[in-house]
């Protein structure tokens, strides 16, 4: 019989072969995490196993269904990160994996389940890692994308194992991978069946201690980082300066790196969305909802394919109907594109994605909707044909369907008043493209009821989105927010500046694209539309510039006609010059000085009224549904988290200056109530 010692968070086991086991267990925990207690009493069992000079090798594993370990605990990280505190739990864990990598008998992680930050760092250092072939198996060192470094010596250990270029490849993108791409990449020494994996790893230590990598170089110069996230250049700093001294003083690099990170507004901000993450794609409701497993979408085109294809590719049946063949036939089209490049990618099998495809069935006829547990209408932005196909619906659902709209701005209120079961209406709002956008907006109207509410937030975390809930009015959250920052930088266009100027003004503060080449994709005439339904419900701070009537009336909409703001061939964009003459009868330039924070203050101020009117039940719906929905630099955490790390008071004071001019400028009353008390929307 082995000797079992227990503990609160590892188990120890030692067996006939003198093979100490070491498993990780956090009690009442599906997660293994890395705390200061989790530390301590890995180093009282590291104090055994140097003590027992009868053993013959270490196993380090979990007993986890599905994680090996998780990391650090970013809760904690966070909390030290504000407070200062995160040196002394830093060289903790820098002290507790030393004495592992140190131990004089051979060591080996066998690795089955998620596998991240801190909990690969501990298999880096044991001497061997084997990994079980399983799916849930994920590997990597995804630090960075929380503005943080792995400091417990990823950066110090990795390029040691397997190179310097490899290493910083590895660490700089933040990946996790799967337990084959890990063995490619020598993440990992074998991958093995789950049930034979401690077999496997009983096996490595027959191999003893592992020798010395020969010192590590760069073999090519990697470029130069761009990116308002200061972790990644900072992570590749550290590796370049560990390659030429010892262990332990590329620990200390290590060490003094994470601790100024961890200071910073953008790395916190950047943790604080993590959990944000989290918190979304849970919920909070215990009810148990039924699995959808049939839905039905209205209308084939961009984004009603977009949808089909989704929910098909998460184990959904679908009917696709469109009344029009052409659509039909370019929607299927556009289905069997984002297959192929999901699978050319990686991201799916060939054999999911043939899965995938035989679960949608297209037709142009109308086909029984009684069993269907939700139907999503995704026709033109048009009210009238909206409601037409409400009323339609409203006879063939189910007495139990959910009909939602995918609208973007329509009130879902007026739609749900052409149907005979209001109470099931809601608004499904996804956004373009649906297969890389992760936010649907959950539209609740005045009648929805609770439980479409809540199947419909089920049924959205099911298909792998995140929901915000938001209440049904002219724009919802995304849209309402995002176009008085569109339209004011069209209007900043026809003052005299360049576009490219304007655009990479705002790229160089953060956001993915610049306005004007976001318009372009959004399509000129479809942010008319949108723009003249927002100006009905909030007048001037929503208007229509003359740039972009003139754009329509050319035919130039946007990348899908090849023209807009810019000209389209393949990748390549250029500036459009069938604007040159028109935009030189604008007044003399803007100046690029002060432009992006000009253009946030006005989704600053928008996404506040969303917040005093209850639009959103939270400061936290607000800024995370920016940053999924528009790209909202996630660093800044999001329109109000950036306004209060800018200052509520000299935003207000801004826009009252800009509204001396221009009374879209003017600040809303909430924000003008922070800013003369000196509360804030968050606490911390």
């Amino acid at each position: 019989m082995p000797a079992v010692a227990t503990g609160s968070m590892v188990r120890r086991e030692i067996g006939g072969d003198h093979i100490c086991l070491l498993a990780f267990d956090r009690p009442d925990s599906s997660a293994n995490i890395f705390d200061a207690a989790t530390l301590d009493e890995l180093s009282e069992h590291l104090d055994f196993v140097e003590n027992d000079n009868s053993l013959r090798g270490l196993i380090i594993t979990s007993a986890k269904k599905s994680i090996f370990i998780a990391g650090a605990d970013l809760k904690t990280l966070l909390k030290q990160a504000q407070t200062g505190d995160m040196r002394a739990f830093i060289a903790q864990g820098q002290r507790t994996l030393n004495r592992l990598a140190e131990l004089r008998i051979p060591t080996v992680a066998a690795i089955h389940g998620a596998c991240a930050g801190g909990g690969y760092e501990i298999t880096l250092a044991c001497d061997y890692r084997v990994a079980s072939n399983d799916p849930s198996t994920r590997i990597g060192l995804p630090e960075t994308t929380l503005g943080l470094i792995p400091a417990w010596g990823g950066c110090t250990r990795l390029p040691r194992l397997i190179g310097a270029d490899k290493a910083a490849e590895v660490i700089l993108k933040g990946k996790l991978y799967s337990a084959q791409e890990a063995l490619k990449l020598s993440l990992v020494d074998e991958v093995a069946p789950r049930d034979q994996l401690v077999d496997h790893a009983r096996k490595r230590l027959r191999g003893g201690k592992r020798k010395p990598s020969l010192a590590p170089k760069f073999d090519q110069e990697i470029l130069a980082l761009r990116d308002h996230n200061p972790a990644p250049a900072r992570a590749l700093e550290v590796i370049k300066k560990g390659l030429s001294v010892s262990t332990q003083q590329s620990l200390v690099f290590e060490l003094d790196a994470i601790v100024d990170l961890g200071k910073t507004e953008s790395t916190q901000n950047l943790i604080r969305n993590f959990f944000l993450a989290g918190k979304y794609k849970k919920g909070s409701s215990k009810a148990a909802v039924p699995k959808v497993v049939h839905a039905a979408v209205i209308g084939a085109g961009v984004m009603g394919s977009g949808i089909a294809q989704w929910l098909s590719s998460h184990g959904v049946t679908v009917i696709l109907r469109d009344i029009a063949r052409e659509q039909i036939d370019r929607g299927l089209a556009n289905i069997e594109k984002t297959y192929a490049d999901a699978v050319k990618r990686n991201l799916m099998s060939a054999e999911k994605a043939k899965e995938g495809r035989a679960r949608i069935v297209a037709s142009t006829a109308p086909m029984e909707l009684r069993d269907v547990q939700f139907v999503i209408e995704a026709a033109s932005e048009k009210i009238e044909i909206k409601k037409e196909i409400f009323r339609e619906l409203a006879m063939q659902a189910g007495p139990k369907t959910i009909v939602a709209t995918n609208t973007s701005a329509l009130p879902v209120g007026e739609l749900a008043d052409a149907t005979v079961s209001p109470e099931h209406v809601i608004g499904l709002h996804f956004f373009n493209p649906v297969s890389r956008m992760k936010l649907v907006e959950v539209v609740v109207a005045k009648e929805t009821s609770q439980e479409t509410r809540e199947r419909s937030l089920a049924f959205v975390r099911q298909i792998g989105k995140l929901p915000v809930v938001v209440r049904d009015s002219p724009g919802f959250l995304v849209n309402r927010v995002l176009f008085p920052y569109l339209l004011d930088a069209a209007e900043v266009f026809e003052s005299g500046l360049d576009a490219d100027k304007i655009d990479n003004a705002l790229v160089q503060w953060g956001m993915p694209m610049g306005p004007l080449r976001l318009i372009d994709e959004i399509g000129v005439d479809i942010a008319i539309d949108i723009g003249n339904t927002l100006e009905k419900a909030y007048g001037r701070r929503d208007h229509v510039p003359a740039v972009l009537l003139s754009l329509r009336s050319r035919q130039m909409l946007g990348r899908k006609t090849g023209a807009g703001f810019y000209k389209y061939e393949g990748k390549t964009q250029t500036p459009n010059e069938a604007l040159e003459e028109w935009r030189r009868t604008g007044a003399a330039g803007n100046g690029a000085i002060g432009l992006p924070n000009r253009l946030a203050f006005l989704m600053v101020n928008e996404a506040a009224r969303c917040v005093e009117e209850k639009v959103v039940d939270s400061p936290e719906d607000a800024d995370y549904g920016m940053i999924l929905g528009s790209g909202f630099a996630p660093f800044r955490g999001g329109p109000l988290r950036f306004a209060e790390h800018f200052s509520l008071k000299k935003i207000v004071d801004e826009m009252d200056r800009l509204a001396e001019s221009d009374e879209k400028f003017l600040p809303c009353e909430i924000l003008k109530k922070h800013a003369r008390d000196g509360t804030k929307f968050y606490e911390s």
